[in-house]
């Protein structure tokens, strides 16, 4: 087998190929959208994408997964999800596909969630932790709300971001992503556009915080224009990094590539 080649159970007829792409892809295996590495069928006619996390059971059934946050749980690996509509417990989003599910407490997390690092550095000095509980610290940097989901924060506690709202933000903003797949070479698949577009759209809302306020007010982290222009600045970059931990693919070079994509 060549290095970055996977024999995976989901698509038995091709070996799967170790990409990297900055167009956004809706994975075959969770349905979940992504960008940057991902494992592709590089065979013409095919159109076969998992996230690096959906890639790793490469056969069934792999081996439960624990996870800190929970660990009383053994997280069996599912193609779907069992009986009723499911919502992963990290992001809030519905299970369509590929699911870490725990039998005896009956949570569920998306393979991209079950991996999210447990630290981020967003540079300046800033590092990002990962919470399971958004009731303490501070309110969500996008929506002004605690207790909603998983959420990353900053170990100084001025910058807080859920991976719900996250997941919300790219839903509205790259909605219709691989709904109609094509061999476009990772590219992106614009419904009723004849085919790729290669750019991907912008992250409406992902630069907005609680920080502006109405009249040209600022929230309450301090009401020093230049305090704020300081944490808004950190906030900018830190939200392009849980962004691009969401996705699938946490490096700096994707980061770069999120934060040109921002919409202000």
């Amino acid at each position: 087998m060549r290095y970055g080649e996977v024999a995976h159970f989901s698509h038995r007829q091709h070996r799967l190929r170790l990409e990297h792409h900055d167009t956004p892809f809706r994975c075959d295996g969770c349905r979940e959208v992504g960008i940057g590495a991902r494992f592709r069928c590089p065979h013409p006619g095919c159109d076969h994408d998992l996230h690096r996390q959906c890639a790793l059971p490469l056969s069934q059934p792999p081996p439960p997964l624990r996870h800190p946050f929970y660990p009383r749980c053994a997280f069996a690996f599912l193609p779907r999800a069992p009986g009723p509509p499911r919502y992963c417990n990290a992001c809030g989003r519905g299970v369509a596909g590929y699911v870490y599910h725990c039998r005896a407490c009956g949570f569920d997390l998306h393979p991209c969630c079950a991996a999210l690092p447990p630290a981020l550095d967003a540079g300046g000095g800033v590092r990002l932790h990962l919470h399971p509980d958004s009731r303490a610290g501070a309110a969500c940097h996008r929506c002004g709300h605690r207790g909603r989901s998983w959420s990353y924060r900053s170990h100084c506690g001025s910058f807080s971001l859920h991976v719900a709202c996250v997941a919300d933000m790219l839903v509205e903003s790259w909605h219709g992503v691989g709904r109609h797949k094509g061999a476009c070479g990772g590219g992106l698949v614009v419904p009723g556009g004849g085919g790729c577009s290669r750019p991907a759209p912008a992250i409406r809302g992902a630069a907005k915080s609680i920080h502006a306020g109405r009249g040209g007010g600022y929230a309450p982290w301090g009401r020093k224009k230049g305090k704020v222009k300081r944490c808004c600045e950190i906030a900018g970059f830190a939200g392009q990094v849980v962004i691009s931990a969401v996705l699938g693919d946490p490096t700096a070079l994707i980061a770069g590539a999120i934060g040109s994509l921002i919409a202000l």
